[in-house]
């Protein structure tokens, strides 16, 4: 069942998503990289790109595919944007003795009740 639609994705994933941009060769790949991913950061448990595309509406097995695998980009390009990105903010400024950890297991509560979920601290 599709459930969920890359338009839903909050302000700051787009503005996120503009900090590659150049780094892409075209508007497809850009579109790829928005919906892999969104793929990634949404509420899956399997993230694989056949369940990305079966739980979005709007997403395509085939292009997603094909940007994951036949796609022309550069790698070393995205991680070197990424780090930068990372370094240029105080809170994930490089520095001796830093750890950067990424948990993406965190979901907010929805309502006031959720069984067998304590008090949650997401960022």
């Amino acid at each position: 069942m599709k459930k969920i639609t890359p338009s839903a994705m909050p302000p700051c994933f787009e503005t996120w998503c503009k900090k590659f941009d150049d780094c892409w060769k075209n508007q497809s790949q850009k579109t790829g990289f928005r919906h892999y991913l969104g793929g990634l950061l949404g509420e899956n448990e399997k993230k694989n790109i056949s369940q990305m595309a079966n739980e979005s509406i709007g997403i395509v097995y085939n292009r997603l595919h094909h940007f994951i695998a036949d796609s022309s980009w550069n790698t070393d390009q995205i991680n070197k944007r990424r780090l930068e990105i990372i370094n240029k903010f105080s809170q994930t400024n490089f520095c001796r003795g830093f750890s950067l950890i990424l948990n993406d297991s965190g979901h907010r509560k929805s309502g006031d009740f959720t069984s067998g979920v304590g008090r949650q601290y997401i960022g």
